[in-house]
């Protein structure tokens, strides 16, 4: 059976800057096994698979996920890094905009390990101002 791991994730979005429209997605998901990690952009998806082993031992478990964003991004100008506590990456988005997507999944259902990360969220009115310290990968 695969298990979801938590995905956190913000945005910033910018209707001239390539750099500033991006998605920054957070797998919170220690000690997954390199070896073992499949992760795959399209245009209009995302698919992640990963064994993982709990902190305090115990068995390995299988965790994944796979669903479409709600708009397209460029797999290729993407960046992700893998350290012990977590998976990061960083999604570019294909169209350039102001306006943020307004979720992370093109279907409209509620994914209850998908959550926001209010950590790095910026609200839209408030992004020129703000600091991009917390995408640099």
């Amino acid at each position: 059976m695969m298990l979801h791991p938590e995905i956190l994730w913000a945005q910033r979005s910018s209707p001239s800057d390539d750099t500033k429209n991006i998605i920054y997605l957070t797998i919170n998901l220690p000690h997954i096994d390199e070896s073992s990690l499949k992760y795959e952009l399209t245009p209009t998806s995302i698919k992640f698979e990963a064994d993982a082993t709990p902190e305090r031992g115990g068995e390995t478990k299988h965790y994944g996920f796979s669903f479409d964003l709600y708009d397209d991004i460029v797999p290729e100008l993407c960046e992700h890094r893998l350290n012990t506590r977590l998976f990061t990456a960083v999604l570019r988005k294909k169209n350039k905009k102001l306006e943020y997507w307004p979720r992370l999944t093109k279907e409209g259902l509620k994914m209850p390990f998908i959550k926001t990360d209010f950590d790095k969220w910026v609200d839209e009115d408030e992004q020129d101002g703000a600091s991009d310290d917390c995408f640099d990968m």
